[in-house]
Protein backbone atom coordinates (compact mmCIF):
# COMPACT_ATOMS: atom_id res chain seq x y z
CA UNK A 1 0.00 0.00 0.00
CA UNK A 2 1.48 2.99 -1.48
CA UNK A 3 1.30 6.64 -0.49
CA UNK A 4 1.61 9.82 -2.61
CA UNK A 5 2.65 12.87 -0.98
CA UNK A 6 2.88 16.06 -3.13
CA UNK A 7 1.77 16.35 -6.65
CA UNK A 8 0.60 13.38 -8.43
CA UNK A 9 2.76 11.57 -11.53
CA UNK A 10 1.89 14.24 -14.77
CA UNK A 11 3.37 16.79 -12.34
CA UNK A 12 0.02 18.76 -12.43
CA UNK A 13 -2.02 19.87 -9.60
CA UNK A 14 -5.53 19.04 -8.93
CA UNK A 15 -8.32 21.54 -9.37
CA UNK A 16 -10.29 22.65 -6.10
CA UNK A 17 -13.13 23.69 -7.51
CA UNK A 18 -14.96 24.78 -4.34
CA UNK A 19 -15.76 28.04 -3.13
CA UNK A 20 -14.04 29.12 0.05
CA UNK A 21 -17.22 30.86 2.14
CA UNK A 22 -14.98 31.63 5.10
CA UNK A 23 -14.06 35.35 4.08
CA UNK A 24 -17.37 35.75 2.98
CA UNK A 25 -18.95 34.92 6.86
CA UNK A 26 -15.90 36.28 8.56
CA UNK A 27 -16.45 40.42 6.56
CA UNK A 28 -20.66 40.03 6.87
CA UNK A 29 -20.25 38.97 11.00
CA UNK A 30 -18.28 42.00 11.30
CA UNK A 31 -20.54 44.29 8.86
CA UNK A 32 -23.57 42.92 11.31
CA UNK A 33 -21.80 43.91 13.98
CA UNK A 34 -21.01 47.62 13.02
CA UNK A 35 -24.36 47.98 11.83
CA UNK A 36 -25.93 46.83 15.57
CA UNK A 37 -23.86 49.07 16.98
CA UNK A 38 -23.75 52.36 15.21
CA UNK A 39 -27.92 52.20 14.16
CA UNK A 40 -29.07 53.02 17.97
CA UNK A 41 -26.20 56.30 17.55
CA UNK A 42 -27.37 57.36 13.66
CA UNK A 43 -31.58 56.94 14.70
CA UNK A 44 -30.66 59.33 18.03
CA UNK A 45 -28.85 61.98 15.87
CA UNK A 46 -31.82 64.50 14.81
CA UNK A 47 -34.40 65.28 17.20
CA UNK A 48 -37.60 66.41 15.12
CA UNK A 49 -41.34 66.72 16.36
CA UNK A 50 -43.24 65.35 13.62
CA UNK A 51 -46.53 67.36 13.18
CA UNK A 52 -50.23 65.69 14.27
CA UNK A 53 -52.81 64.44 12.34
CA UNK A 54 -55.34 67.30 11.30
CA UNK A 55 -58.72 66.88 9.17
CA UNK A 56 -59.81 70.36 8.25
CA UNK A 57 -63.40 70.41 7.67
CA UNK A 58 -63.72 71.32 3.98
CA UNK A 59 -65.28 74.49 3.55
CA UNK A 60 -65.80 75.52 -0.29
CA UNK A 61 -65.14 78.97 -1.15
CA UNK A 62 -67.11 80.74 -3.90
CA UNK A 63 -64.24 81.39 -5.64
CA UNK A 64 -62.91 78.23 -5.90
CA UNK A 65 -63.89 75.57 -9.14
CA UNK A 66 -64.86 72.23 -8.41
CA UNK A 67 -64.38 69.41 -10.68
CA UNK A 68 -66.22 66.13 -10.13
CA UNK A 69 -65.01 62.84 -12.10
CA UNK A 70 -67.55 60.03 -11.92
CA UNK A 71 -67.02 55.86 -11.50
CA UNK A 72 -67.66 56.20 -15.31
CA UNK A 73 -65.17 58.91 -15.75
CA UNK A 74 -67.78 61.73 -16.16
CA UNK A 75 -66.72 64.91 -15.58
CA UNK A 76 -68.51 67.69 -13.93
CA UNK A 77 -68.23 71.30 -14.04
CA UNK A 78 -68.84 72.84 -10.46
CA UNK A 79 -69.71 70.04 -8.60
CA UNK A 80 -72.64 68.46 -10.66
CA UNK A 81 -73.86 71.01 -12.12
CA UNK A 82 -72.34 71.40 -15.75
CA UNK A 83 -71.10 67.86 -17.71
CA UNK A 84 -68.41 68.23 -19.58
CA UNK A 85 -68.38 65.93 -23.10
CA UNK A 86 -64.72 66.52 -24.08
CA UNK A 87 -61.21 67.38 -22.44
CA UNK A 88 -60.92 70.12 -25.34
CA UNK A 89 -64.27 71.57 -23.52
CA UNK A 90 -62.42 71.57 -20.14
CA UNK A 91 -59.35 73.21 -21.43
CA UNK A 92 -61.47 75.87 -22.72
CA UNK A 93 -63.23 76.68 -19.78
CA UNK A 94 -60.18 76.51 -17.11
CA UNK A 95 -58.31 78.84 -19.57
CA UNK A 96 -61.27 81.50 -18.91
CA UNK A 97 -60.63 80.56 -15.21
CA UNK A 98 -57.00 80.60 -15.37
CA UNK A 99 -56.75 84.57 -16.22
CA UNK A 100 -59.00 85.73 -13.19
CA UNK A 101 -57.01 87.68 -11.00
CA UNK A 102 -56.35 86.29 -7.92
CA UNK A 103 -56.54 82.96 -9.64
CA UNK A 104 -58.85 80.77 -8.19
CA UNK A 105 -58.02 76.80 -6.45
CA UNK A 106 -58.88 74.01 -8.19
CA UNK A 107 -59.96 70.93 -6.16
CA UNK A 108 -61.16 67.71 -7.85
CA UNK A 109 -63.53 65.77 -6.03
CA UNK A 110 -62.97 61.92 -7.73
CA UNK A 111 -65.31 58.74 -7.38
CA UNK A 112 -62.97 56.05 -5.35
CA UNK A 113 -64.28 53.47 -8.20
CA UNK A 114 -62.61 56.41 -11.13
CA UNK A 115 -60.25 55.15 -12.95
CA UNK A 116 -57.00 56.68 -12.40
CA UNK A 117 -56.56 57.51 -15.70
CA UNK A 118 -59.51 59.90 -15.68
CA UNK A 119 -58.54 61.84 -12.90
CA UNK A 120 -54.83 61.89 -14.84
CA UNK A 121 -56.42 63.12 -17.59
CA UNK A 122 -58.16 66.15 -15.55
CA UNK A 123 -55.56 67.40 -13.60
CA UNK A 124 -53.46 67.05 -17.20
CA UNK A 125 -55.94 69.48 -18.94
CA UNK A 126 -56.17 71.72 -15.35
CA UNK A 127 -52.01 71.94 -16.05
CA UNK A 128 -51.97 72.93 -19.28
CA UNK A 129 -54.82 75.18 -18.50
CA UNK A 130 -52.06 77.25 -16.42
CA UNK A 131 -53.64 76.37 -13.00
CA UNK A 132 -51.45 76.83 -10.43
CA UNK A 133 -53.45 75.33 -7.40
CA UNK A 134 -54.78 71.87 -7.74
CA UNK A 135 -56.30 70.24 -4.51
CA UNK A 136 -58.38 66.86 -4.08
CA UNK A 137 -61.48 66.97 -2.17
CA UNK A 138 -61.23 63.34 0.27
CA UNK A 139 -63.18 62.14 3.07
CA UNK A 140 -61.79 61.74 6.51
CA UNK A 141 -61.44 58.26 7.60
CA UNK A 142 -63.51 56.65 10.45
CA UNK A 143 -61.97 57.44 13.72
CA UNK A 144 -64.22 53.91 14.58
Amino acid sequence: MAMQIGSSEDGEDQVNSTINTTPLVDIMLVLLIIFIITSPVVLQLAKVQLPAEKNDPYNPDAKNVIITVSKDGDIFWRGNRKPISSDDELLEEMKKVAVIVPQPEVHIRGDQDAKYESIGKTILTVQRAGIAKVGFVLEPPDKN
